[in-house]
């Protein structure tokens, strides 16, 4: 593996991973469940057994980066449970239904023909991500569940602990008989390997960035393979007029301050005026006592001194950070017009005890998770029984939503016949 900053030229050098990828995808899409299934359980058991080791590699490249904020090197750390959560994670995949071969759909035309359409691999992934080790783990663990090869590119900031990571991948592959290749770490943090990988359909099948609004404008802009991205996770909590108090508090609580960093996190709260009085206040003074920034319209702003008034551009911002954006809005239509208008289709929640407004939420809402009653910070592949996922896909071509192992497929046709020809 080269050194961080090798002097390779990076078009050779994803050429190189390219057709290293293309070969083991093409053994990957073979491969039985059992034999892929295993190649995950063996590598939990590396990250168990190289904790130390991991910890060590994080502590370089928190050191190296020093000038994070706070919000992005929680981020880029990891420690004991973060590692455990990893294997765990990698345990929980190998236990899930293999998607591959699954029959979607078959039917028998008049004239004898059987088809089947069956669920296959996508090929070869590309994962281009920033700052979070962990998504080496779940990246390569889903791809290779889903019998895709990956290349992945992890940011600089977190080179050191990832390139561990992804050893312990590669061992799993080899114990379980499957090609080292099967899982390749970009070995350079020299930008211009994304641009390659940007650049090359005649290798990678679909592009996965996840990372900051410029790096997932760049991606769309520049790549020339298929792209499952989001911008950014603006997400809202809306809290209706039938909304439980005590329900309301812990929602919003648990949606902003949980993680303030993860892509979930609720960056803004709608009141509705109808609760304002009773409801506002309460959950304010939670916030703010907490140490969360609160900026807000000027009913919010009167409800408590410690308030800073909103701009404009706060409704559309993804803070990632213990500042919260909150507004009155006039009732249920207000509230998800705002939503459809600010928002970025990630995740947006309501809290209610109305069915018929929870109902009207769920459909009128355009994200790719609405929930109704339960925090945004749900927004994990892993909280939705998928084991882990890639990423949360806002667009609505292929894949949207939580991308798992299943997302990560594609299908194709199978058709049957006795000599039939067509007339």
């Amino acid at each position: 593996m080269l050194a961080p900053d090798a002097p390779d030229d990076a078009t050779s050098l994803i050429n190189r991973l390219g057709r290293a990828a293309r070969d083991a995808a093409a053994q990957l899409a073979l491969a039985p469940s059992e034999q892929k299934n295993r190649a995950l359980r063996e590598a939990a058991r590396a990250l168990r057994t190289k904790q130390d080791v991991i910890l060590e590699a994080n502590a370089r490249d928190l050191d190296e980066a020093a000038d994070l904020s706070p919000a992005l090197r929680d981020r880029l750390l990891l420690n004991a449970a973060r590692i455990e959560a990893m294997a765990r994670g990698l345990v929980t995949v190998a236990g899930l239904p293999d998607p591959i071969g699954t029959v979607l759909a078959e039917w028998t035309r008049p004239n004898g023909l059987h088809i089947q359409r069956v669920r296959v691999p996508l090929g070869v992934i590309g994962i281009i991500y920033e700052s979070r080790p962990n998504v080496t783990a779940d990246a390569g663990a889903l791809c290779i569940k889903a019998g895709n090869a990956a290349i992945l590119r992890g940011g600089s900031d977190s080179f050191h602990s990832s390139r561990v990571i992804a050893a312990c991948l590669v061992e799993g592959l080899v114990a379980a008989g499957l090609p080292a290749a099967s899982i390749q770490l970009v070995p350079t943090t020299d930008r211009a390997a994304v641009g390659a990988m940007l650049s090359s359909p005649q290798w990678i099948d679909v592009i996965v960035p996840r990372g900051g609004k410029s790096l997932i404008e760049r991606v769309q802009r520049e790549s020339r393979v298929p792209v499952f991205a989001h911008l950014e996770g603006i997400n809202h909590v809306y809290v209706d007029a039938a909304a439980d108090l005590d329900k309301a508090r812990a929602i919003a609580m648990n949606a902003k301050l949980r993680r303030v960093s993860v892509c979930g996190a609720m960056e803004t709260l709608l009141v509705d005026h109808a609760v304002a009085d009773t409801h506002l206040l309460p959950i304010l003074q939670d916030l703010l006592d907490a140490g969360c920034e609160v900026r807000g319209d000027a009913t919010v702003v009167a409800a408590d001194a410690r308030v800073r008034a909103a701009s404009e551009q706060d409704w559309s911002t993804e803070y990632l950070d213990a500042i919260l954006s909150v507004r009155v809005v006039d009732g249920i239509d207000e509230a998800i017009r705002h939503v459809n208008h600010y928002g970025s289709h990630h995740t947006d929640a309501i809290v209610t005890e109305d069915e018929s407004a929870a109902a009207e939420f769920l459909a009128r809402v355009d994200s790719g998770i609405v929930l109704v009653n339960a925090s945004t910070q749900f927004a994990d592949g892993g909280e939705f029984g998928m084991g882990a996922e890639i990423g949360i896909s806002t667009g609505k071509l292929h894949a949207r939503g939580p991308v798992g192992a299943e997302q990560l497929t594609s299908y194709k046709y199978l058709v049957r016949g006795n000599g039939q020809v067509r007339p």
